[in-house]
């Protein structure tokens, strides 16, 4: 990374939008302890976490859905969900209640390994809101869910943002990443090349000719 400086507020939506490799699962894996950065500070609501590992964060509220498939194959939906809300101590929130905001309540009784694809992403999703955090960072949240499903995650995650959560977003679909922002940035080369409104993102020089090319 090249001196990366974000801030998302509560009640939005920040989108993290760049080609593969441009640094933005690093950025993301920094901003939730799974791994800790060389230089910079990351800072939750003016207390400074750089040193925290991810379980801590969690606990202080920042929910993560990871790029890569990370459920417990062996165990159920409801097991699942329970075994995160006890690493993460805790909280507010209800794991069923989270089931059913990604549409998984009838599905609660099933192992992980038995899921599809895009069901599996929805647990992830509702795993990161098992505890009402205050921050989501999604990694790819929308990555082998249908189109139907997709859409579904993103207004669920605007309506977070509605209800004041600030939410990190980063997905390779970007209509839909772009249609639930508030903003978005561009990273290149692990650097941030280019902001904007989500309505005027896509019209920007850089983005188009570095990133939307026809």
């Amino acid at each position: 990374m090249d001196g990366v400086s974000l801030e998302v507020h509560a009640g939005e939506v920040l989108a993290v939008l760049g080609p593969s490799g441009a640094g933005k699962s690093t950025l993301f894996r920094a901003l939730t302890g799974e791994m800790l950065p060389d230089a910079g500070a990351v800072s939750l609501e003016g207390r400074d976490v750089t040193r925290w590992p991810l379980w801590k964060r969690a606990q202080a509220g920042i929910g993560y859905v990871p790029q890569g498939p990370s459920v417990l194959w062996d165990l159920t939906v409801a097991q699942n969900l329970a075994a995160y809300r006890d690493v993460a101590g805790v909280g507010p929130g209800d794991p069923r209640v989270a089931a059913v905001a990604v549409g998984l309540e009838g599905r609660m009784e099933v192992r992980a390994r038995h899921l599809s694809a895009g069901e599996r992403r929805r647990l992830e999703v509702a795993r990161a809101l098992t505890r009402l955090p205050r921050v989501v960072v999604c990694d790819e949240p929308f990555a082998g869910v249908d189109p139907g499903g997709a859409r579904r995650l993103g207004d669920l995650l605007r309506s977070l943002a509605t209800a004041g959560a600030a939410i990190l977003l980063s997905d390779h679909h970007v209509s839909e990443a772009l249609r639930v922002c508030s903003r978005a940035v561009l990273l290149l080369d692990g650097a941030v090349a280019a902001a904007g409104a989500a309505t005027e993102f896509a019209d920007l020089p850089l983005v188009r000719a570095r990133y939307l090319q026809p």
